[in-house]
């Protein structure tokens, strides 16, 4: 069950969707929600600082990184102020927190005592960011122990979730993460999975067996597809069938990562409007 959610913040369009998505998910799960600001250490001692500095000299170098890193927490404290009025306003308990240090690694540490992290799939560098994923939402996706809620830019209540399973370890986990959502929030959930040539049919023969106590209203569906095209197959059937949130286990070298990571799906799901819910 849902009941510690971290939310990380970085003031961008984003991540203010993402905190909107944060808060619906603690009011129904009445859960609480912690805020986490991380000063970039790659924006004080990255190369762009390093060229500006190596005109200046190394003392003058040494005063401008310290003071960028002081305009940095001060806008940090600013994003996480915000956070908890908006928490306040919402009647959700909450917490704020700031680290230092490579934003996707202080994530994936914070998040050991979160049951979920909720993140937007760009942050502050999005104009600088091609694809489905921003460099820091890629790297926490493939870093992180725990389940991980990709949002987009806008937020939109989730009614119609749609589960690709394919019985792999990620994908048993999705499945459970997916059941529970859909009970707590009485909602239906589509199951899909696609057999290739090759692979075994018995995925939804399981994931029949394992949902049924669960007393859902659940569709199942099986669809075959040549080798290699699940996740155009999964793209095709989700924004044909109208869902708006897609849970999905994946591992590095599952095809359905590729659909998150993979130049294929940028292609696949640069358009896609809903979130995801990715286990690993």
């Amino acid at each position: 069950m849902i009941k510690n959610i971290l939310m990380p913040q970085d003031g961008s369009d984003y991540s203010s969707a993402a905190l909107l998505y944060g808060l619906w998910l603690a009011k129904r799960f009445r859960a609480g929600l912690t805020g986490l600001h991380v000063v970039d250490i790659v924006a004080l001692e990255g190369p762009f600082i390093r060229d500006i500095s190596g005109s200046m000299g190394v003392e003058p170098y040494l005063n401008f990184s310290a003071k960028m890193r002081e305009v940095l927490e001060a806008k940090g404290a600013e994003i996480l102020d915000s956070f908890k009025e908006s928490c306040g306003r919402e009647g959700v308990e909450c917490d704020a927190q700031s680290a230092f240090g490579i934003v996707a690694n202080e994530i994936c540490e914070k998040a050991r005592t979160a049951d979920l992290i909720v993140m937007g799939r760009h942050g502050v560098n999005e104009r600088y960011e091609h694809g489905l994923l921003g460099s820091i939402t890629e790297a926490v996706v493939r870093k992180s122990q725990r389940p991980v809620f990709v949002t987009p830019k806008a937020f939109k209540e989730p009614r119609k979730p749609l589960l690709a399973y394919d019985g792999s370890p990620g994908a048993a986990k999705a499945m459970h993460s997916a059941a529970q959502f859909a009970k707590e929030l009485g909602l239906p959930l589509t199951v899909i999975s696609v057999s290739t040539p090759g692979s075994g049919a018995d995925s939804i023969h399981d994931a029949t067996h394992y949902l049924k106590p669960y007393a859902l209203n659940a569709h199942y569906e099986q669809i075959p597809a040549p080798s290699g095209e699940a996740p155009a197959v999964i793209d095709k059937y989700y924004k044909e069938n109208g869902h708006d949130l897609l849970f999905m286990g994946a591992t590095h070298h599952s095809r359905l990562m590729e659909l998150v990571l993979g130049s294929t799906a940028e292609r696949l799901m640069r358009a896609a409007a809903g979130p995801l819910f990715i286990e690993r």
